[in-house]
């Protein structure tokens, strides 16, 4: 018989539905029934592209006698960290005071108030590995609970104010200048690997945003060896097993020190800013490998990642037929059967397969040798060669398609749909590919039409449900997404939801006694604190994200309160830019664009007109951080957006307006007036 959970619309909590154990989801009937019996609370908490939540349930939860014991011993509290971040946030910052170390599974011990007194992370079934047993710990803790009550209530509260004090630092209000993103260049150099690219040793994760803070540095300072850092990390990224070099996309990281062999779940987030981050080395660089690479990761998202009416799904899974990475490796024997001996043996050397293999006997496929070392080694030209794994990536991905796929999740989480649509948007524009743009326009429309909901925007949405309300990451996310489709559009609706959200956003989230962005707003109810996240991690956090945004939205529509407001959240986090640039780079990046003369560009014209088409080509043929971009059509009038008031097309042709400060140069109608007014000081 299942519990709770079958209710729940969340994918990952659906599939302990049929658990023995007595599953709550997170909500005030558990924290009353642990009152009333005078039990504990065991949190929970994980996602549905976990591989090791997976190995947690398969041994424990839907073992009989461990049920028993949590049923016996504790309320029992479920919860997907992706649909509820904020409780995810703050009892993942009481384990890691407890233990030193965090990750999912995620579990933690709470009073009936709901503060936490002890926790880790995965537990095997029997002590292994120098883990104790779950059962063990259970026993353990109950009895504790039971006999020494005192001692429990007392770490209880020490942990909640712990986890109170540090939501609420910052640092001191300084002023903020370019030597705070030289210090953070120093850090970040010294932590990066020379060698293979990359910070720190292994595992290796993408690190998007410190990447996209030292592509704006070396704008900035013409310092080489941070394009250095950035083009090698890219480079092994997008050679290395990583990288799906059939399907196109990134896996969530990699294992080892070489990008070789990955963690094999799929994220939206992961492939939403990695496209965004080649697309703007491509524009920097111009080597079109990378243009190629945005392409296929786009692609991905569009064929297996893709909500019928337009929004993104959330992950895919590691784990396929019981096994991670099933789905996506190879043995040589398969390859070989598939392809014939010679082009075979071209893919094996291009793509570094052996009779061995590089993964528990099976291949993760990584580029091994260049193209022309290929053809050399076979005695072809390379443009045969060529043809020939053009081929062989196409048979290998139809018989891939047939396999047992893995799990996905199907939920929509507006925040990473922002970051999904600002890259598709983004690419329509660089890569003058309509579908992109149109793509952009249906996830919109979709975000807009589900997930705001009687004016309130709401952070998740499954089988025709949208649920709780959202958090500061969703809306910074999603006005970044906005901004960016206004762009590829110049569609003005898109432009004043955006404002109409940011405004929204500041008037929910912003602190302005303190100074700070929170999480949550006033339709949430957060345990025991309000979270406030800051750090930039696999994805940006709400507030730096809300920083860039709302300067952005100051160039546009000319409100200094806007820049302010970013300005004062920037200050509190100088201590976090210097010291710890590989988790602030997002801040980085907002921190570049407030100390940059920002470009203020408006375009009047037919936005599929080629002649339109040809000044754009003049704006997205270098990477310009420092810019906004606004357009409309000649016919529209009276748009409410300060940057495009008084705008007019000369002589009916597509004209631009090169501002600063909304003081605006002669207006211009050809590209090539553009390009000199834009390369002007």
């Amino acid at each position: 018989m299942p519990n709770r959970l079958i209710h729940e619309t969340s994918p990952y909590l659906r599939q302990h539905a049929h658990n023995p154990v007595d599953w709550y989801p997170w909500g005030e009937e558990a924290f009353r029934r642990a009152k009333e019996e005078d039990k504990p609370i065991l949190l929970s908490i994980g996602y549905s592209a976990c591989h090791w939540c997976h190995v947690m349930e398969r041994e424990s939860f839907q073992d009989p006698e461990i049920a028993r014991i949590m049923n016996e011993n504790f309320v029992n509290v479920k919860v997907d960290r992706e649909e509820r971040p904020d409780v995810d946030a703050i009892y993942m910052q009481a384990v890691q005071a407890m233990t030193g170390s965090g990750g999912w599974p995620l579990t933690v011990f709470l009073t009936p108030d709901g503060e936490p007194f002890f926790g880790g992370t995965y537990f095997p079934p029997q002590d292994r590995h120098g883990l104790p047993g779950f059962p063990k710990v259970l026993l353990a803790v109950a009895e504790a609970y039971r006999s020494r009550r005192q001692e429990v209530r007392q770490q209880a509260a020490q942990m909640a104010t712990y986890i109170r004090r540090v939501m609420a630092l910052r640092s001191p209000p300084d002023l903020l200048t370019p030597q705070v993103l030289d210090e953070a260049f120093r850090n970040l150099e010294a932590q990066y690997d020379a060698q293979f690219g990359g910070i720190g040793p292994a595992p290796k994760f993408p690190q998007v945003m410190a990447w996209e803070f030292l592509l704006r540095y070396h704008l900035r300072t013409g310092q080489p060896q941070a394009l250095e850092m950035v083009t090698r990390t890219l480079q092994a990224m997008a050679s290395g097993g990583i990288h799906d070099h059939l399907g196109g996309g990134f896996h969530r990281y990699s294992v080892d020190r070489l990008w070789l062999v990955p963690h094999f779940e799929k994220m939206l987030y992961d492939n939403a800013l990695l496209a965004s981050l080649y697309l703007h080395a491509f524009q920097l660089t111009g080597q079109e490998g990378w243009a190629q690479v945005v392409r296929s990761t786009l692609d991905y998202l569009l064929r297996e990642m893709r909500h019928p009416q337009g929004a993104f799904y959330s992950s895919q899974d590691a784990d396929s037929e019981g096994q991670e990475g099933r789905f996506y490796t190879w043995t040589y024997d398969e390859v070989m059967e598939a392809l014939g001996p010679q082009v075979g043996r071209a893919f094996a050397l291009r793509y570094g397969l052996t009779p061995e293999g590089n993964f528990e006997g099976r291949n993760v496929l990584y580029l091994a040798r260049s193209l022309e070392e290929v053809a050399q080694e076979m005695g072809l030209e390379a443009s045969v060669v060529g043809g020939m794994l053009e081929e062989a990536r196409a048979r290998l991905l139809a018989i891939r398609e047939r396999r047992p796929r893995p799990e996905r999740d199907e939920k929509v989480l507006t925040g990473w749909n922002g970051l999904a649509l600002a890259a598709l948007s983004e690419a329509s524009c660089v890569l003058k590919e309509p579908r992109y743009r149109e793509a952009a326009v249906e996830c919109a429309r979709f975000l807009l039409a589900h997930l705001l909901c009687d004016g309130q925007l709401m952070h998740s949405y499954k089988d025709g449900q949208a649920k709780v309300p959202a958090y500061l990451e969703d809306y910074a996310c999603l006005v970044h997404g906005l901004l960016l489709l206004h762009e590829a559009t110049f569609d003005v609706g898109w432009l004043r939801e955006a404002v109409a959200l940011a405004r929204q956003m500041v008037s929910m989230f912003w602190e302005p006694q303190e100074g700070v962005f929170y999480d949550t707003g006033p339709l949430h109810h957060p345990p025991i604190t309000r979270p406030r996240e800051v750090l930039d991690g696999a994805t940006p956090s709400g507030s730096s994200m809300a920083t860039y945004v709302l300067l952005r939205l100051s160039a546009i529509v000319g409100e200094e309160e806007l820049r302010n407001i970013a300005i004062q959240a920037l200050r509190g986090m100088r201590e976090l830019m210097v010291r710890a640039p590989a988790m602030a780079g997002q801040w980085l990046c907002a921190l570049d664009l407030s100390l940059a003369d920002v470009q203020e560009v408006a375009v009047v014209g037919q936005r599929h007109d080629p002649r339109t088409q040809a000044m754009l080509d003049v704006l997205y043929s270098h990477f310009q951080p420092h810019r906004v971009v606004v357009g409309m059509s000649p016919e529209e009038a009276g748009t409410g957006i300060p940057l495009l008031e008084g705008k007019t097309a000369l002589g009916g042709e597509p004209t631009a307006y090169v501002c600063r400060h909304f003081v605006c140069r002669e207006p211009v109608t050809s590209p090539q007036d553009l390009a000199r007014q834009l390369s002007q000081p």
